[in-house]
């Protein structure tokens, strides 16, 4: 996905963690430990739109595709596929062929506790959920006008009382097991990300025998096909997964880019996945405690707190001499990311008042946010491509008339009162969090309105609260971004369409038919400077609109231990522990060195 996210180093700290409370493991055990800097709304992939619950989920469900871990460009690979999509000459009717041999991992849902083998009507039965409009998926932006018959069973589901009296027997004719391991796909129109969406986590396939043993508790027993499974979840503290013992053969990669061999990517090829043998994510919402469970050896990875920059980093932008003792490595690459603070399109102080949205925007010190908040690890948006994007368009800025100016925000807020008809009111920003940096933030971000004339007020909340606020249409004003699912900008397009609103990953309940149009037109289209045209036109149309303050695209530090190989940068990195090794007797030296003061 990538999903929504609440902080800018949120992505990194899934390689990071520390011990919690978790059952008793064996001393041979190779455990990873991960952390999260927020908890986890849920583990149902249907309905997951998060960054923090995708990277546990990751884990635990599989999908049709996924990207190779070494080679870039990206590419996508079969994972629960056979192969590649066969693609009809019309380009309207996909045949896809299921690995025989996957097993859904062992639970009490299925027969004397025994994970059934993977069918094509799993995947069928996942995505006429996400249809059901009782269910209130936030991803049926996925499928919607995409497959035939699917739009006419999502309204047949709105006569229904409730979700569990669906008949998901009933015929939806683009969707279909023609066979055990054989799954047809028909399209109204030709559908180019088609296959970037079969490898996006809420299209992995799920049993039906979970959703009705487990019924609206199906968020807390996930139940996948998987190179892990869930062990225990212990809300607002850690979260344990094991090796699934009912998981394929799968085997690391044995080719990739020219630098991987000398790079030590390769050094593991061909071995069998995963090759660890527990994960312990402990949720870890606070900079500080992170960084010292990091420098005490009881992490394996982390992102670097702005606090702690100049201890990891000198001025050279090297890893300084103290990290570099401790054996630790750097990674520093581009996410495929746009931050912003977002606007409710329907909200009645801020949908009719375009001025006192631009007032907003020239508010904020976007160069200051970044240096304060970040290290100046990120650029400043001017729209919401990021860089790594092909369509990325160098001379936004250029295009932009609302850059940071508080006295053109002062002259903006003037008109804004003469729209209103008075003073302006009291406004609400919410904040996905309720750590100190968080606040930091906020108070950061409120001087900057206080200076213009401003009266703005911060909500602090925790993420699942927050996400359950955006899904619902409650806030006025909010703090997110959006790290790219899949390689094309189409990505971030349709986060502005009308018909994504919420509980769609449209949070803006931004509408413009103009955009709207260009959105169809290039959601058929396939890869071309024709597209690329389009895509940018299509986002200074939503830049003149103002529906958000566009803060930054984001630039990862990660920093990892000696001990855990295989960290190799990816994009789209879901779902990538099994790839991860760990060097037990060099986690163990770190220990010594620890003890001797050095």
């Amino acid at each position: 996905m990538k999903f929504l996210t609440i902080l800018f180093t949120t992505v990194l700290v899934i390689v990071a963690g520390c011990k919690g409370k978790a059952s008793k493991s064996d001393s041979n055990e190779v455990v990873l430990h991960s952390a999260l800097a927020a908890k986890v709304r849920g583990l149902d992939p249907g309905d997951i739109g998060d960054t923090t619950s995708s990277l546990v989920a990751s884990q635990i469900f599989e999908c049709l595709y996924q990207y190779h871990y070494l080679k870039r460009p990206y590419e996508l690979v079969p994972q629960l596929a056979e192969d590649m999509p066969q693609v009809s000459e019309d380009g309207l009717t996909y045949t896809i062929k299921i690995k025989k041999g996957v097993y859904f991992a062992d639970d009490q849902c299925f027969e004397n506790g025994k994970g059934r083998e993977l069918k094509a009507t799993d995947f069928v039965f996942a995505w006429k959920r996400i249809a059901n409009i009782k269910y209130i998926s936030k991803n049926w932006w996925i499928f919607d006008n995409k497959i035939v018959g699917l739009d006419e069973f999502r309204e047949y589901t709105k006569s229904c009382k409730k979700a569990a009296d669906v008949d998901y027997s009933r015929k939806v004719e683009g969707l279909a097991a023609s066979d055990d391991y054989t799954l047809i796909i028909k399209v109204k129109k030709p559908w180019p990300q088609i296959t970037y969406l079969l490898a996006h986590l809420p299209t992995a396939p799920v049993a039906k025998e979970a959703v009705d043993y487990y019924g609206r508790d199906i968020i807390n027993h996930p139940v996948g096909t998987g190179p892990f499974k869930l062990q225990k979840w212990h809300r607002g503290s850690y979260i344990e997964l094991v090796k699934n013992r009912s998981f394929r053969e799968e085997f690391y990669p044995s080719e990739g880019e020219d630098a991987d061999r000398a790079d030590g990517y390769l050094t593991d090829a061909g071995k069998r996945l995963p090759m660890i043998d527990r994960i312990l994510m402990t949720i870890v919402q606070e900079d500080p405690p992170r960084w010292f469970l990091f420098m005490q050896g009881k992490i394996d990875a982390s992102g670097i707190p702005k606090d702690n920059f100049n201890e990891a980093i000198d001025q050279r932008g090297k890893l300084t001499a103290q990290m570099q003792k401790r054996n630790i490595h750097l990674r520093i690459f581009r996410d495929p990311s746009t931050y912003w603070l977002g606007f409710n399109m329907e909200d009645k102080t801020l949908c009719g008042n375009k001025p006192l949205r631009q007032a907003i925007n020239c508010a904020v010190d976007k160069e200051k946010y970044i240096k304060l908040f970040t290290n100046n690890r990120g650029e400043v948006a001017y729209g919401f491509i990021p860089p790594l994007m092909k369509a990325y368009d160098s001379s936004i800025k250029d295009k932009v008339k609302t850059t940071y100016n508080p006295d053109k925000a002062r002259q903006l807020i003037k008109e804004a009162e003469n729209i209103y008809g008075g003073k302006l009111p009291k406004l609400t920003l919410a904040m996905p969090g309720t750590d100190a940096v968080i606040r930091q933030r906020g108070e950061f971000l409120k001087r900057c309105f206080k200076t213009v004339g401003l009266n703005v007020e911060i909500d602090y909340m925790d993420w699942p609260t927050f996400q359950n606020k955006i899904k619902t249409k409650s806030v006025q004003m909010f703090m997110l971004g959006w790290i790219a699912d899949y390689p094309d900008a189409e990505n971030f397009l349709q986060l502005f369409y009308s018909k994504n609103a919420s509980p769609g990953p449209n949070n803006f309940n931004y509408s413009n038919p103009d955009f709207d149009r260009i959105y169809e037109q290039i959601a058929v289209m396939p890869d071309s400077p024709e597209r690329t045209k389009l895509y940018r036109k299509a986002e200074r149309i939503v830049i003149e609109d103002c529906p958000a303050v566009f803060l930054m695209h984001g630039v990862a530090y990660v920093l990892y231990h000696d001990w855990l190989y295989n960290y190799k940068p990816h994009a789209f990195g879901y779902g990538l522990s099994k790839y991860r090794r760990i060097d037990t007797a060099k986690r163990a030296d770190y220990k010594k060195l620890l003890k001797t003061g050095e």
